[in-house]
């Protein structure tokens, strides 16, 4: 009887591996991904398809858009929030814009004013005196929030905001976050803070879903000021920690129109967490300082489409003269790759700057599998070296700059919702290069040598980590 059990259960286990990695062939994003998935379901069921199961969803399923997927509540509001904007928004006539105006289902909206924070002490001043002013709400949604002594300062801000009357709605990841204590959040509740979790995996229909993360980073006041960039919370994050060293990253304030287009991906993003449908201000006001153009480009496993690599994609394509790129994890897809090969070929110049310093060892070892293929085409990579690189910026020529969550890795273009504003403006993305070439002044330049010449069996970890990047 104990054999026959047995052999039954390893029969079962076979036949899920076979119809796990006929699932993985027909729904998986990157050719990479099916075979790396297929072969390991083939193989080792017995630890691939509960691994499968867990992180080897495509999709995020039964994420609810308000970007009409279905006619509900949210889409109602929706399409007066809609209303409001129209008289912000830029006339669209060039292609590439169009292009990521298709992609974000949102429009180009002028009348912003879009400021750069260049790291840490500056953003969190920023930020909490933002929450100061608040009158109505406060939306704010992190990815990682530490107990520590930063995580303290915004915590009492947004008690005090709270106390004072001011609606306000905390969002983090559960993951991200895992560390956060229950007294942390309890103290924001007894003070009147809507706290929640994005809950990925919310709902037995849902319970799989542990792979997903909500990656964005998003503050809301009063639907008149945005903040949005790299920055979580933690002392890390303002350079204290000794591991990291330095802390370089970049956030972004906005004013105007646009913030409406945060507000729209936080309001989403609680509605799935919560089913609560939140009552917002929704009026659009022009910025009286500033007339810079703004696209809000919402990306995530909910898409239909790969929205952030097919950004990146087609910034990378409308670059004539210059695309300096910056991603402390820089694992693109071949997409991606090809993109800033193409794009070095034909004059433009592409520089790529990542970390000197690792922070997640299998993506930083990833990337010396392609990096002499990239080089060899010309596109210039380099080594960040006061610190830890954490900014997602993109400048294009003289004219065009993005911001935002988006790092150059499968993660972020397949597996997170992620947040990027898309600013083609002159004066800012003017700002943004005064900025980066500050940067590039503290980095050294990667030579193809210095690839080819690592021993063998670094060579053979990195193209190993390089085939596990589309399941990361």
């Amino acid at each position: 009887m104990t054999s026959w059990l047995l052999g039954t259960s390893i029969l079962l286990i076979h036949l899920l591996g076979v119809v796990s990695a006929i699932m993985a062939l027909m729904s998986s994003r990157t050719s990479q991904g099916a075979v790396a998935w297929i072969i390991s379901l083939l193989t080792f069921p017995y630890a691939a398809v509960p691994a499968y199961w867990f992180f080897g969803r495509p999709r995020f399923y039964g994420y609810v858009s308000a970007r009409g997927q279905r006619d509900n509540v949210l889409r109602r509001v929706l399409v007066r929030y809609r209303a409001n904007v129209e008289p912000h928004v830029a006339p669209s006539g060039n292609a590439d814009v169009q292009a990521v105006e298709q992609l974000a289902m949102m429009p180009l909206t002028l009348g912003n004013h879009a400021k750069l924070l260049i790291d840490g002490p500056e953003t969190f001043e920023s930020l909490f005196e933002g929450i100061a002013r608040a009158e109505d709400y406060v939306l704010l949604q992190f990815f990682i929030v530490r107990d520590d002594a930063l995580g303290q300062q915004l915590k009492d801000h947004l008690q005090r905001a709270a106390q004072r009357g001011v609606r306000v709605y905390f969002l983090y990841d559960e993951v991200g976050s895992r560390k956060l204590p229950d007294s942390y959040l309890n103290d924001l509740t007894n003070d009147g803070v809507a706290v929640s979790a994005f809950r990925s995996s919310r709902g037995l229909k849902h319970r799989f879903q542990l792979n997903f993360r909500n990656h964005r980073k998003v503050t809301v006041v009063d639907g008149k000021e945005g903040w949005i960039g790299g920055f979580n919370v933690g002392v890390e994050y303002l350079g204290e920690d000794a591991r990291h060293g330095p802390w370089r990253d970049t956030h972004l304030k906005l004013e105007g129109p646009s913030v409406l287009g945060l507000q729209e991906a936080f309001w989403e993003d609680w509605h799935w967490a919560t089913d609560e449908v939140i009552s917002l201000n929704w009026m659009a006001k022009a910025s009286s300082s500033k007339n810079h153009h703004v696209v809000i480009v919402p990306s995530g496993p909910a898409d239909r489409q790969d929205t952030a690599s097919l950004l990146v994609q087609q910034v990378i394509h409308s670059a004539k003269h210059r695309l300096w790129v910056t991603s402390p994890y820089f694992v693109p897809d071949q997409g991606v790759q090809d993109a800033l090969r193409l794009a070095a070929m034909r004059g433009v110049d592409v520089r790529v700057m990542i970390p000197e310093r690792p922070d997640h060892l299998l993506v930083f070892l990833s990337a010396f599998s392609f990096l002499p293929d990239m080089l060899r085409a010309g596109v210039k990579i380099y080594r960040y070296l006061p610190g830890f690189l954490h900014q997602k910026v993109i400048l294009v020529d003289n004219g065009t700059a993005t911001v935002g969550t988006v790092n150059l890795d499968n993660r972020s273009f397949r597996l997170n919702f992620e947040i990027t504003a898309f600013i083609p403006s002159r004066d800012f993305a003017a700002s943004v290069q005064v900025m980066l070439e500050n940067d590039f002044a503290q980095c050294r330049r990667l030579n193809i040598d210095e690839i080819n010449q690592r021993p063998m069996w670094k060579k053979v970890i990195s193209r190993a980590a390089y085939l596990l990047a589309p399941v990361q």
